[in-house]
C-alpha cells in the first residue's frame, strides 16, 4: 500500500503539471492558435517540446551511475521537482506578449525536462519495487490510473481556461501543484543507503550497447515504436474539433476529461486482469485496440458523438498503453533500470512525436483539397494502417520472450 500511494501521488502531480498532456497542453495549444499558428505549427511545436522525452535514456544513465549528493535516486528527484516548480511559476509571472512563440517553447522545456528526468526516477524505483514481487503491471495501473484521474480534473481545467482567454493561469497551478510532489519526496521517498551504482558514467554507456544486442530488448523496442507510430495525433483531434467542427474549447475539454474517465476504468480492469491473461494474448489485444481507438475517430460528427468516442478511446488506449508498459517493465535489468526502461520509453515517444508532425503536415495539406472532414477522415484511416503494422513483429516477439522469460515476472 506505501508503494501505491507513493507511486500514485506521484503520477498524479505528474498528470497535472506535465506540460505536452497535462493541464497546460490545450492551454498552450489555444495560446498559439491565438496567435495565428495553424495544425501544422501546433503539430510541429508540440513535437519540439516533446524532445525532452526522447533523450530519457540520458536521464536514466545519470540516475543509474551518477549519485548526486550521495543518492541514486532521490536526490534527483528533489532536483527536478524544485526546478520545474520554479521554471513555471516563472512562465506565468513573465506574460510573454503575443507572437512568442520561441520564448514559450524555451521557457516550456524546462519543466518539460524535469517533468521527463522525474518520470525516468519513478519508473525505475517502480521496477526495483516492483519486479522482485511481480507486481509491475498493477504498479503501473496505480500509476496510470492516478494520472488519469488528474486528467479528468485538468481537461475539464484546461477546457475552461481556454475558453476565458485564462491561459497563462495554467503555469501557476500547474507550478505549485510540483512543490507538493517536492515535499512527497522529501519525506516518503526511502532509499537504501547501500545501493550505489555498478560502475561508471563511462561503463554505463555500456549498458546502450548491451541493450542493443539483447534480441528480446531489441524486439520490444521495435515493437514499441511500430505501434505508437499513428499519425492521428491529438494536435490534429483538437484543430479539427474546435476549426473546423466549431465545437469549442469547452466541449474540447470536456471530452479530454471522459477520456481520462475511460482511462482510470482500464487501469482499474488492468490491474486485475494482467495476472489472469497470459501475457502474449494481451500483446495481440494491445495491437488490436490501438488500431481500433483510431478507427472510432471516423464516427466523429458532434458533441455528443465526441463524447461517446472519448470515453472509448480514453478506455481502449489505456489498456494497450499498459500492456506496453508492463512488456518493458518486466524485461529491464533492475540493476539499471533507470537506463533501459528510459529507451524503452524513448523509443515510444520519438515514435508519438515524429507521427505528430507528420499526421499535422497531411491533415494541412489534405484540408485545401478534401476539406476538414475529408482530411479528418482520411488521416484516421493512415493511423489505423501504420499501426496495424506492428502485428507483423508480435508472433516473433511472443516467441522471443517464451524463449527468454522475464527476471521475475509473474506466471502468465
Amino acid at each position: 500500500m506505501r508503494l501505491m500511494w507513493l507511486f500514485g501521488a506521484l503520477y498524479f502531480i505528474q498528470g497535472v503539471a506535465e506540460p505536452t498532456e497535462g493541464l497546460i497542453a490545450q492551454p498552450v495549444r489555444s495560446l498559439l492558435r491565438s496567435w495565428g499558428h495553424d495544425a501544422a505549427q501546433i503539430s510541429s511545436f508540440s513535437a519540439l517540446l516533446s524532445v525532452p522525452w526522447m533523450v530519457k535514456p540520458l536521464y536514466g544513465l545519470l540516475s543509474d551511475f551518477v549519485p548526486l549528493w550521495g543518492s541514486r535516486r532521490k536526490n534527483w528527484l528533489l532536483l527536478w521537482t524544485l526546478a520545474t516548480s520554479v521554471a513555471l511559476v516563472l512562465l506565468w509571472a513573465l506574460d510573454l506578449p503575443t507572437g512568442s512563440a520561441s520564448w514559450l517553447l524555451m521557457l516550456l522545456l524546462v519543466p518539460t525536462v524535469g517533468i521527463a528526468f522525474t518520470d525516468v526516477v519513478v519508473d525505475a524505483l517502480m521496477v526495483q519495487e516492483g519486479q522482485p514481487r511481480g507486481l509491475t503491471g498493477t504498479l503501473q495501473s496505480v500509476q496510470w490510473g492516478m494520472m488519469y484521474t488528474a486528467t479528468i480534473l485538468t481537461g475539464w481545467l484546461g477546457g475552461v481556461l481556454s475558453a476565458r482567454g485564462m491561459q497563462t493561469t495554467g503555469f501557476l497551478i500547474c507550478g505549485l501543484s510540483t512543490c507538493s510532489a517536492f515535499g512527497i519526496v522529501l519525506w516518503f521517498v526511502r532509499e537504501d543507503a547501500t545501493v550505489r551504482p555498478q560502475g561508471t558514467l563511462v561503463e554505463g554507456f555500456g549498458v546502450l550497447v548491451s541493450a542493443a544486442r539483447d534480441p528480446t530488448l531489441v524486439l520490444i523496442g521495435v515493437f514499441l515504436f511500430l505501434v505508437n507510430f499513428n499519425p492521428f495525433g491529438t494536435s490534429v483531434s483538437y484543430v479539427h474539433m474546435t476549426t473546423t467542427l466549431r465545437l469549442g474549447e469547452r466541449v474540447y475539454g470536456h471530452m479530454v476529461s471522459v477520456q481520462a474517465i475511460g482511462s482510470v476504468a482500464a487501469a482499474g480492469l488492468y490491474a486485475w486482469i494482467c495476472r489472469r491473461v497470459r501475457f502474449g494474448l494481451l500483446v495481440h489485444v494491445c495491437v488490436a485496440g490501438s488500431v481500433m481507438c483510431t478507427l472510432v475517430w471516423g464516427w466523429l460528427a458532434d458533441g455528443t458523438s465526441a463524447m461517446v468516442i472519448g470515453g472509448l478511446y480514453g478506455f481502449t488506449l489505456m489498456f494497450v498503453g499498459l500492456v506496453q508498459l508492463d512488456l518493458a517493465a518486466r524485461y529491464c535489468p533492475p540493476a539499471v533500470a533507470a537506463t533501459v526502461f528510459a529507451i524503452l520509453m524513448s523509443l515510444t515517444n520519438l515514435s508519438a512525436a515524429l507521427a505528430e508532425g507528420v499526421g499535422g503536415t497531411l491533415y494541412s495539406r489534405w484540408s485545401p483539397m478534401l476539406g476538414g472532414s475529408g482530411a479528418f477522415t482520411r488521416l484516421v484511416v493512415v493511423g489505423a494502417a501504420t499501426t496495424a503494422v506492428a502485428w507483423l513483429l508480435v508472433p516473433s516477439l511472443n516467441r522471443q520472450c517464451q524463449t527468454h522469460p522475464a527476471p521475475a515476472s509473474p506466471p502468465d
